[in-house]
């Protein structure tokens, strides 16, 4: 029952962002970061374990360890289906239902 998981422009572009950020600073930390989220990310298409999101039709998954969350959705059947990453997202930021935060 494993899914493909793909990433959105969007998550791909916040997690270069998140990434780049830490890398100004450590870049050791900021490889550790990137390695936690791809995992999380990876971990997904076995078992979509993520609580109902804040936008409909979508997940939120808590990234074990950081302070970031990953917005998903699941298309397709059980078995077969795709996990989308859409966003990746601090948890500092704050944001209304049913719309995303903007990236600063």
């Amino acid at each position: 029952m494993t899914r493909r998981v793909s990433w959105s422009r969007d998550a791909l572009d916040e997690l270069k962002a998140e990434v780049d950020y830490i890398a100004a600073d450590n870049p050791r930390a900021a490889q550790r970061v990137r390695d936690v989220l791809d995992k999380t990310a990876a971990a997904l298409s076995d078992i979509p374990t993520g609580r109902p999101g804040r936008v409909s039709g979508t997940y939120e998954k808590t990234v074990t360890g950081l302070s970031y969350v990953i917005a998903y959705a699941v298309t397709g059947d059980r078995n077969h289906g795709t996990v989308t990453i859409l966003h990746v997202i601090h948890t500092s930021r704050d944001w209304q239902p049913e719309s995303w935060p903007r990236q600063t």
